[in-house]
């Protein structure tokens, strides 16, 4: 292997499972092929589809990544079982290149209390279960599930017959986000230089961010020899979620004297793909977050603004052009024409065909009579707003309300529901209240509660878009929904019709009692 081999990382994508678990997060099909081509198109490495066992969903979102992916490795999540193995096989069976990707607990206290098996018969199932995956492929993964608090004799026992079983990739995981990066290192370390066949495979991490060590966690593993990290998209993930993709490959790209590493990612692609997994999930990016959050290359204290005036480089460690961040310029008005609309959304990373193109003009059109400036971010609401709206049940269709002091306030709704239009008047604790209610009552869905509703703007001044987010429950199951307008009220509609859509398709889908995985 040369030099440049040893230094370049595998960056290991996790955002269509381990990102899925987010409570809440939950993507349909077209939403899992969004993300995957977007991370194809990045150079992500490995795209982990999903974890086909689960549920029929599931199955079919991973078949259709699989036949789809262009360049990348596509993975499925298996428990150390012959079924999962066999669904995963039978899902990633149209990809160019897979990999399966199976685990099994190893620290005493997941071997005691959920497995309730003894070590032997841990490892017997580590050789099983990597014997029936090398059937189908020759690219397999093996993860010791809660490795950061497994016994350092036992971890060696599991990696060496994990690799001698014919696993081509060993990944660690911290999975509950207890480790510390000392901690985390050490422990690769103590791998590379106690198991004798670990130079047969690639090891890989995998960390959580319960106390907010994931990256940090993920380099240390990186600095220790492992080559390959596993990471999602704004660091989605379960609880307090996984490593931050973005902050991974930045650090890396900025701090090349200490991390002397490569990777294959298109980093220009970073802000896009973190707004359009935003967009779809309903999940906000928070605003101080990391490379993507809206004041990562923000400056107001006078003293900074002074410095970046004279060099940039005093107060910015990387350009926001690095992250295909791009100026909102005002661009667009009413006036603009067809063509100049489709040559700015392809600056922007749209390449849409000319239906859906007629449809965002005529959107536009409204949008640019309503507001007088028009901004890049308009343009990327509006995009992402439109393709939320195909090919759902219930679609909206008109609303007027009655707010104000003097009530009562009222909401008159009309929508489309499996292509009948049904209307309802309906009276409630202020217009957004009544709006919802008025959706109830078209629609009756008894058993759900809001959990959330939050509105921030997309742009400035009083004539921006609103971008409103929802999270409705409904027996123990969560979805997001997110809707954008330059009225508050019709965005706030948009965006729970857009969860509540998402809960019909939800109740539609049944899966087992599945171990989420590292």
């Amino acid at each position: 292997m040369s030099a440049t081999d040893r230094n370049r990382i595998i960056i290991f994508d996790t955002t269509l499972r381990d990102g899925e678990q987010s409570p809440g997060c939950s993507m349909n099909l077209e939403e899992k092929l969004r993300i995957a081509h977007l991370l194809d198109d990045m150079g992500v490495d490995v795209i982990e589809a999903g974890f086909p066992i689960a549920s029929p969903g599931d199955f079919e979102a991973v078949t259709e990544i699989a036949k789809s992916m262009k360049n990348a490795i596509v993975a499925g999540l298996a428990r150390a079982k012959p079924a999962d193995i066999e669904a995963s096989a039978k899902a990633l069976n149209p990809a160019k290149r897979r990999r399966i990707h199976t685990f099994i607990s190893t620290s005493p206290l997941h071997m005691k209390y959920k497995l309730q098996m003894s070590p032997e018969a841990v490892l017997d199932a580590i050789v099983q279960s990597v014997e029936t995956a090398r059937k189908f492929t020759d690219d397999v993964e093996w993860s010791a599930e809660d490795g950061s608090r497994t016994e350092d004799d036992f971890l060696c026992k599991a990696v060496e017959t994990a690799i001698r079983a014919g696993a081509t990739t060993i990944n660690i995981p911290d999975t509950v986000g207890y480790a510390i990066p000392d901690e985390f290192g050490a422990r690769i370390r103590m791998l590379m230089a106690r198991v004798p066949n670990i130079d047969r495979a690639i090891v890989s991490v995998h960390c959580h961010n319960d106390l907010g060590l994931a990256v940090a966690n993920s380099l240390a593993g990186v600095q220790a020899g492992a080559r390959q990290i596993e990471c999602t998209i704004n660091g989605i993930g379960e609880r307090a979620g996984n490593a931050a993709m973005e902050e991974i490959v930045m650090a890396i790209r900025t701090r090349p004297d200490l991390l002397p590493y490569k990777t294959g990612i298109e980093t220009t692609m970073i802000t896009r793909a973190s707004r359009t997994l935003s967009t779809i999930t309903g999940f906000p990016v928070q605003p101080n977050k990391a490379i993507v959050g809206a004041n990562a290359f923000a400056h107001e204290s006078g003293i900074h603004q002074d410095g970046m005036l004279k060099n940039a480089q005093t107060y910015e460690i990387m350009t926001p052009e690095s992250v295909g961040l791009t100026k909102s310029e005002l661009v667009l008005g009413k006036h603009s024409g067809r063509h100049a609309l489709k040559a700015k959304l392809k600056e922007l990373g749209f390449d849409l065909g000319d239906n859906a193109l007629d449809d965002v003009f005529a959107r536009f059109k409204v949008l640019a009579d309503k507001k007088k400036d028009v901004f890049d971010d308009d343009l990327i609401a509006l995009v992402e707003d439109e393709s939320l709206r195909d090919r759902e049940r219930i679609q909206f269709v008109a609303l007027a309300v009655h707010a104000g002091s003097t009530g009562p306030q009222s909401a008159d709704l009309t929508l489309r529901v499996d292509g009948e239009e049904k209307q309802a008047c309906v009276e409630g604790n202020g217009p957004v209240d009544a709006i919802f209610k008025a959706v109830r009552a078209i629609v009756p869905h008894t058993d759900s509660r809001l959990l959330v509703y939050q509105v921030h703007a997309v742009t400035g001044g009083t004539d921006a878009q609103a971008e409103v987010t929802v999270r409705l429950e409904e027996n123990g199951k969560t979805v997001n929904g997110q809707g954008s307008d330059t009225d508050t009220l019709v965005a706030s509609c948009l965006a729970y019709l857009h969860a509540l859509n998402k809960l019909l398709t939800k109740r539609m889908k049944t899966k087992p009692d599945c171990d989420p995985g590292p």
